[in-house]
């Protein structure tokens, strides 16, 4: 069986966790292949809203395994305060979450590394979360971190006091005004290991190509989004991991040849959360009533988003990178009431068009050029079929259908896992 991924095309925060959890029917097992807790996907459903940071989408459905995979980096604490929060909704963890052994663990001294550098940065800070996944990363290709499998090991406390050691020597190094009690920091830690050991760690790489053998289903979930990708994002100002389709290979252990179908999501407009270039970004009335209406606040950080239109270059980019299969369009239905909408369909760069994303898309070098369309006043939200979309919306996508050259298969027209389109 193939194993099929979902991503996120644009600065992240373009509704992965909702589409994973509604697609979740379809799979045997749902697998996590990057990033940490600085991922916020959110789940709605029954009137209640869910925010997972590390466990898969799929863990409300009865019918799929979830799994931690291991390009993931693990704090051990918010993992904890996760499987906590999932306590009243009576799911059997034990049987439908596993870990896997090589996946990477985030320590205290890692959080306080990354407070460290970001105000060592100053006004060139890159807008981390703050949740040490830089850090945890740095140490991973550094050949130094702790891996999940290592605590079923005698000698790992003697490890881990020797990292945190260094990292202390690191935190003096940069020399800014760091307050910190790493004894009480360290004691919460520890008690949050013991917790995670409840949970089965498997050889996960070992787990899903059996999985493929017994010809059951895997979906691939990503976190963070493309423009994000420390290769082909938007370089400094990115995460730590590969974003795109190929760290799905490297995070899970799957080979290439066993790649089925490649979910693209995207938003209608486009966000982007903490530093770094944003041609279309608006900062007038517009780009308050996106953000207003879209609820655009950071689901891990709590921080506004910044808001702008469609940015067609940026997601043309996205999809060739990816290999995307399927299109996922969501909250359309933020953008009802615009008069007119805009999508930026190329770039003046330094006095030439272009239709490409070139290796600079900073202000000083890129303005977008854009096409007007006719907005719609009509409710999407209760929506429930394609045949009641408005013309001006079908339009739209149909105009992004032929730009991106990939069918948009499925239109979210609300956070509610019922207020979905499938075409």
């Amino acid at each position: 069986m193939a194993v099929d991924l979902l991503l996120g095309l644009q600065w992240g925060d373009e509704g992965k966790g909702k589409i994973v959890d509604v697609l979740t029917k379809n799979y045997d097992v749902i697998a996590r292949f990057q990033g940490g807790p600085n991922a916020g996907h959110t789940l709605e459903f029954d009137g209640i809203k869910h925010v997972l940071h590390t466990i898969p989408s799929g863990i409300f459905h009865d019918n799929a395994i979830n799994i931690v995979g291991n390009g993931v980096v693990i704090d051990p604490v918010i993992f904890k305060k996760e499987l906590e929060n999932l306590e009243p909704f009576d799911i059997d963890i034990k049987s439908k979450l596993l870990i896997s052994r090589k996946a990477h663990l985030i320590l205290p001294t890692h959080r306080l590394l990354d407070a460290a550098s970001e105000a060592a940065k100053g006004k060139a800070k890159i807008g981390s979360t703050l949740k040490g996944i830089g850090p945890t990363y740095m140490d991973k290709t550094g050949r130094n971190g702790i891996r999940v499998g290592e605590l079923e090991l005698s000698s790992w406390k003697k490890t881990y006091r020797s990292l945190s050691n260094k990292h202390e020597k690191m935190i003096a190094f940069y020399d800014v005004d760091i307050e910190y009690d790493l004894g009480s920091l360290e004691a919460e830690f520890f008690e949050a290991v013991e917790y995670m050991k409840q949970l089965e760690f498997i050889d996960s790489e070992e787990y899903l190509h059996q999985v493929q053998k017994s010809g059951k289903s895997i979906l691939a979930e990503g976190a963070q989004g493309s423009l994000l990708d420390i290769d082909f994002g938007t370089y400094p100002f990115v995460t730590s991991s590969n974003t795109t389709a190929a760290g799905a290979c490297t995070g899970l252990g799957v080979p290439p040849n066993k790649i089925g179908e490649v979910f693209g999501i995207f938003k209608a407009y486009t966000t982007r959360v903490g530093s770094g270039p944003f041609p279309t970004e608006l900062f007038d009335e517009d780009g308050e009533t996106m953000g207003r209406v879209g609820n655009e606040f950071g689901a891990t950080t709590g921080r506004s988003r910044r808001c702008g239109w469609l940015d067609l270059v940026a997601l043309k980019y996205a999809v060739q990178v990816n290999g995307v299969t399927q299109l996922m369009m969501m909250k359309g239905d933020v953008l009802s009431g615009f008069e007119k909408l805009k999508v930026c369909t190329s770039y003046n760069y330094n006095g030439k068009k272009i239709e490409h994303l070139p290796y600079s898309i900073l202000e000083e070098n890129v303005t977008p050029l854009y096409k007007e369309f006719p907005g719609w006043e009509e409710d999407l939200t209760q929506l429930t079929s394609e045949s009641e979309l408005p013309e001006n919306f079908m339009s739209y996508v149909s105009f992004l259908e032929k730009e991106l050259e990939v069918p948009i298969s499925i239109i979210s027209v609300g956070p509610d896992r019922k207020q979905t389109i499938h075409r």
